[in-house]
């Protein structure tokens, strides 16, 4: 299923992409898409059913805004330098572990939500990514197949970064990577079940229509099922807690000099395949 969410900022309500492109109402058959929906086998079945029954409200999309597709978000988990060919362009050597940092749940906005640079930002960069939403409460798993089956599904995520106050200000990554509007998710929470080979997808990303990052989930370093088993051995992953797991190659960071950062004004599209598309305007902070 794909499984979205719709209307003004703070009042969405959960909606569904059907097998034919229509878009259908949920509110009358669950409250929200969150982690507790996820959990819930029972709930999951119900919007099966009505959805194949054919019986939703159908939506008309014009003028809809289509918010992040997952509401209460626990905690975004990220992995850095997840990509071989990542690594190579920033001069970093492939890392042994993965490397986890956080970004707030409030960073979050909707796919084509206005992402907002910084004050004083010289270095804003881009990196697509695929967002792992979990679906089941995650500890100490201990193999690959165990890990996958605590996945709820996928979906696109940007991993807008700040390079300057990521690396060169002190400290640790988090000044970087959580300013306001810094991860625009969506437009879909793809069950898993309707993607086949999590290490078999590609990820586009266009900067003002020229196509800067084009690679594939086989990069990774450490794959899906990897990446979601380590992280259960350092902290529980709970129901909507969000992993975005890495970027390829393409970004700002990885480019000769003049490196070119993002300014307001700016237009990027991105994409995964099966996943669906966002586009996002820079403007000012």
């Amino acid at each position: 299923m794909k499984l979205l969410r719709v209307g003004t900022a703070g009042a969405e309500r959960p909606a569904l992409l059907d097998a034919g492109g229509t878009l259908r109402d949920l509110s009358g058959t669950v409250a929200d898409i969150d982690g507790a929906l996820l959990a819930d086998d029972a709930a999951l079945a119900r919007v099966r059913a009505a959805a194949d029954a054919g019986t939703l409200p159908a939506l008309d999309p014009a003028g809809l805004r289509i918010g992040p597709p997952l509401a209460r978000i626990g905690k975004v988990v990220c992995i850095g330098l997840n990509y071989h060919d990542h690594a190579a362009e920033t001069g970093a050597e492939p890392p042994a572990e993965p490397v986890v940092f956080f970004k707030a749940a409030d960073t979050v906005v909707g796919p084509d939500d206005t992402v907002l640079v910084p004050r004083g930002s010289v270095k804003t960069d881009w990196e697509v990514e695929l967002a792992v939403v979990i679906g089941r409460t995650a500890r100490y798993l201990e193999s690959h197949e165990e890990a996958l089956a605590h996945v709820a599904g996928y979906a696109v995520a940007h991993d807008v970064s700040e390079r300057e106050f990521q690396i060169e200000r002190g400290g640790t990554w988090d000044k970087g990577k959580n300013c306001e509007t810094f991860n625009p998710l969506g437009p879909w929470l793809v069950t898993a079940d309707e993607v086949a080979d999590p290490q078999d997808l590609g990820l586009r990303l266009w900067v003002n229509g020229e196509l800067k990052q084009d690679g594939t989930t086989a990069q990774q370093i450490f794959p899906v099922a990897e990446v979601v088993r380590y992280v259960s051995q350092f902290m529980t992953l709970y129901p909507g807690d969000v992993i975005n797991t890495g970027t390829p190659a393409g970004v700002a960071l990885g480019r000769p000099e003049p490196k070119p950062y993002l300014r307001a004004g700016d237009v990027v599209e991105l994409e995964i395949d099966g996943l669906g598309r966002q586009r996002q305007e820079l403007k000012g902070a």
